[in-house]
């Protein structure tokens, strides 16, 4: 049908007719000037994709009345103009798309018909680790690892590349995905199929959100919705309440971008914004570089929010300036922009448009901090680091507390280390990474930190041989610019090599610590620290022998290696002490705002943007000679290890199967608040004495071959294993952390998965028992194909993660939540009853549902299927399912 918003369209210029824009100001409607800018993203798509059928008139009109709409749960669909993909979530996407092209074929269809109609990009950058550090090879050594354990998923990947239309692959060793994105990939504007229209997108991974700080709207989603919208479906989401974040004064000079996003993270947790956008505005935004920007948006998953939208403004054109984008079209993103009322004036009031709340941060009061140990919105200001340390020694486990009992909060372990001796007590660090694109995509505190490096070997301050200590950059250019400026050789000094581009420490590939420092920490029981500029520290995942980690700026990663311990405090004690026994502190070493700015002035220029990316796509030598099949179908190896054949769609009919009641289910697991994707789907190695290990052993694999379980995500049989595998999760049917669970019917303690198993031989569903915030961290689509293949029915928890919701929608397992006020606890549960769910057969949106308990007791939850579209993926048994009989119909 033709769209009922045509006659808006009109050219943008008139030199060139055949380019048009919908140009929203001809609505005539005053309500779309108050609308958040981030909101009028959504209207244009929406006025755009109008078809009366996926997008109909009444939905542009809910937008255009916002102002009433957010409160009322409202579900609107929204149509992004492309979808971006890391390899984690990229190589299981791709598995789904071969096999749903075989699904396909199966039921009759046209499997080419499987195809991204969307634009699809995907960046290699969660595969590399850090195996190698302080070696002047070790990147060389640790890319040449990442291809020997990834050469199979590099060859699928290659083959899907050249088997999917309107997907292109950002080789291994370009950097990461949200800073290629920055730096690279983001078009701000598209001009396509002849028209204009804003840049937005929604990513496999969680922190998407960092495109946010160029003003190109995007968010993370489940591996499973972004396929859909990579086959052309609109995301449904309920329209969202917007908060207006107001930035005002100027950041102390002392103060990095590290600082602001940490301080922003922690107010807007106790704001709460949960499922909500923010949007900043106000003069301290034009204060901010969109560097500075990308960070604070890039940690949005940390404070809750879906977006942090930080619109166009003229320091935006100046940064696509700075990158080497395309003069032409730059001067068509501004002009656009204006045009269609979307380009902003941060110090102009009268721009600012209506929104949900306000809140305010005034930037002069942020101070230097961290964050941790356990949590990224647990910020401590560095004064109090010392002190914050020494009391979650003692305090009770949890959150901010270790457990370790007064007495042994002194305990030393002596050990050697390449013929030295050193030794080790609580608080010691032994991890010191500069990595994640949170802040290796800003060169102020990229050359911030460089500069303090230098100023530390000037003055003769060294790091023990032993702590961990490595460079990973989003992008090439950063070791460019680091280089050209002269910083480079003194981080190298203090062992900050390039290790890799990558992700790695900041999602756990930290790689192995030198074997006695590992003996050391287990045998003193000890709380060793590690020290990283990424934006998670949930426990467990950067390191096993890291339970303390913090979250710092580059610069303050550099000064805690040098003291090696974060039981310091800067302002009374030294960094260190030189060769000449003089004490060096660290306000003596800090590199001030005008310093880097001098510096960033000089070296961060276009041109290396420029000859960084031309040749991003055919710079990998051992990328270009992998040799992949042209086949459209893939060809599954049964021999595989990490490409599987997925078990999803085996059993699957054209006709439509009623959705069945669940009747007598044991729990499998009681588990409590804030578990974690990582908790629930680890990415970590995998333990050799893990479900996941014995089934690779039985593939005659060791366990130098087993690699991670990130890198496994493409083959089933691993990744089933691998749930709820993760060492610190905490079930209350034991009394450890372990993961473990108690098999009801016999009594036995064992591994989740050997559970699982025998509940499914035996015929009986499973539902999990949680708590608040469940599935929160990244968005990882095996932390709900996981459970659904270990027979998991439902999960019953007192609130969830946005996007992990979805994932479980996207599989078919159902979210049930405790009614207001309700939980385990008030409710009387063991998780030691059986659970009858009863399903009626007429189903709406967030209805309520009874559940029996075999011991007599019923109660009601919530059914968290939030829109009519989440019921049709549900009544489809998963959003895949529905994809399949829509194409193959």
């Amino acid at each position: 049908m033709s769209n009922p918003f045509a006659w808006i369209a009109e050219p943008l210029d008139s030199n060139q007719p055949a380019k048009k824009f919908f140009n929203l100001n001809k609505l005539g409607d005053a309500r779309y000037g108050r609308l958040p800018f981030s909101i009028r993203v959504l209207l244009e798509a929406a006025i755009r994709n109008c078809d009366e059928f996926l997008v109909k008139k009444e939905d542009v009109e809910n937008i255009l009345d916002w102002h009433v709409m957010q409160s009322k749960n409202v579900e609107v669909p929204f149509n992004p103009a492309r979808v971006i993909l890391q390899d984690l979530t990229g190589v299981p996407a791709v598995v789904d798309f071969a096999a749903m092209r075989d699904a396909v074929k199966k039921l009759g269809g046209d499997p080419e018909k499987i195809n991204p109609i969307c634009p699809a990009d995907l960046v290699i950058d969660h595969s590399i680790q850090v195996d190698f550090n302080r070696r002047s090879d070790s990147l060389q050594k640790n890319q040449e690892l990442e291809f020997e354990r990834n050469k199979e998923r590099f060859e699928f990947l290659k083959w899907g590349s050249q088997a999917f239309h309107n997907m292109k692959i950002i080789p291994p060793g370009s950097g990461i995905v949200h800073q290629v994105n920055l730096e690279y990939l983001a078009r701000v504007v598209f001009d396509q199929n002849g028209y204009y229209y804003p840049d937005s997108l929604v990513g496999t991974d969680s922190h998407t959100t960092m495109i946010d700080g160029l003003g190109v709207l995007g968010w993370g989603v489940g591996g499973i919705e972004a396929e859909a919208v990579m086959l052309g479906q609109p995301i449904s989401m309920v329209l969202p309440k917007v908060i207006g974040y107001k930035l005002m004064g100027n950041p102390h000079p002392l103060v990095t971008s590290t600082d602001i996003v940490l301080t922003v993270t922690k107010h807007l947790r106790q704001v709460g914004v949960v499922g909500q956008f923010v949007e900043f505005f106000g003069p301290g935004v034009a204060q901010l570089s969109i560097a500075d920007r990308a960070t604070i948006a890039n940690m949005c998953p940390e404070y809750g929010a879906t977006a942090a939208f930080f619109p166009v403004d003229e320091v935006s054109i100046r940064y696509l300036i700075q990158t080497g984008r395309d003069e032409e079209k730059i001067k068509h993103i501004k002009n656009y922009l204006l045009a269609v009322g979307m380009f902003r004036d941060f110090n102009n009031s009268a721009q600012d448009p209506d929104f949900t709340q306000v809140v305010e941060l005034d930037l002069h009061t942020v101070v230097p901090c961290c964050s941790g140990p356990k949590r990224p919105q647990d910020k401590v200001a560095v004064s109090e680091m010392k002190k914050d340390f020494e009391t979650c020694l003692g305090a009770k486990q949890g959150f901010k507390g270790f457990s370790i009992a007064p007495d042994r909060h002194s305990d030393r372990v002596k050990f050697v280390h390449s013929g030295s001796d050193f030794e080790l007590t609580h608080g010691s660090v032994v991890i010191a990474a500069i990595t994640s694109c949170t802040n290796t995509s800003n060169p102020s505190v990229m050359l911030g930190a460089g500069l303090l490096a230098k100023k530390a070997v000037d003055a003769g301050l060294t790091v023990k041989p032993y702590i961990k200590t490595s460079l990973s950059p989003g992008s090439g250019v950063v070791t460019y610019y680091l280089r050209e400026s002269g910083v480079m050789p003194y981080l190298a000094q203090l062992g900050f090599d390039v290790v890799g581009y990558g992700c790695m420490t900041c999602i756990g590939n930290s790689g192995p610590l030198p074997e006695p420092v590992a003996e050391a920490i287990t045998q003193g029981d000890l709380i060793a620290v590690g020290v990283l500029s990424g934006n998670r520290n949930f426990e467990g995942r950067i390191h096993p022998n890291t339970r303390a980690n913090y979250l710092a700026s580059p610069p303050l990663v550099i000064a805690y290696a040098i003291a090696g311990t974060v039981r310091i405090d800067f302002e009374k004690e030294p960094l260190g002490v030189n060769a000449e026994g003089k004490e060096i502190f660290l306000k003596d070493l800090w590199p001030t705002r005008d310093e880097i700015q001098a510096v960033e002035h000089q070296y961060v220029i276009p041109g290396m943007f420029k000859e960084v990316y031309q040749k991003i796509e055919t710079v990998n030598e051992s990328w270009n000679a992998l040799d992949t099949p042209s086949d459209k179908l893939y060809t599954w190896n049964p021999k595989s290890t990490y490409i599987k054949s997925p078990p999803f769609f085996e059993n699957l009919t054209l006709e439509l199967q009623p959705p069945k009641s669940i009747v007598d289910a044991y729990v499998l697991l009681n588990l409590g608040d804030s578990v974690t994707t990582d908790h629930i789907s680890p990415a970590g190695n995998i333990a050799r004495n893990s479900p996941a290990a014995r089934y690779l052993t039985s593939r005659s694999l060791t366990p130098r071959e087993f690699n991670s379980y990130g890198s496994r995500r493409g083959n089933d049989a691993v990744m089933v294993r691998g749930t709820f595998a993760n060492i610190r999760l905490s079930n209350k049917f034991i009394n450890k952390q372990a993961p473990q669970t108690i098999h009801f019917p016999s009594g036995e303690t064992l591994d989740v998965y050997d559970a699982a198993e025998r509940y499914k031989q035996a015929g009986h569903p499973l539902i999990v028992l949680t708590g608040k915030e469940y599935g929160s961290g990244s968005s990882r689509d095996w932390a709900a194909k996981g459970p659904f293949l270990l027979g998991i029915k439902a999960i019953l928890a007192e609130s969830y993660e946005r996007i992990h919701r979805s994932n479980l929608v996207g599989m078919g397992v159902i979210p049930l939540q405790y009614l207001p006020g309700e939980d385990a606890e008030s409710l009387g549960l063991t998780g030691r009853e059986r659970y009858t769910i009863v399903i009626p057969e007429e189903l709406a949106p967030r209805m309520n549902v009874q559940i029996k308990l075999d011991t007599g007791k019923t109660f009601q939850a919530i059914m968290r299927f939030d829109t009519d579209v989440e019921l049709t993926y549900f009544r489809n048994g998963g959003i895949l399912n529905y994809m399949i009989r829509k194409m193959a119909s």
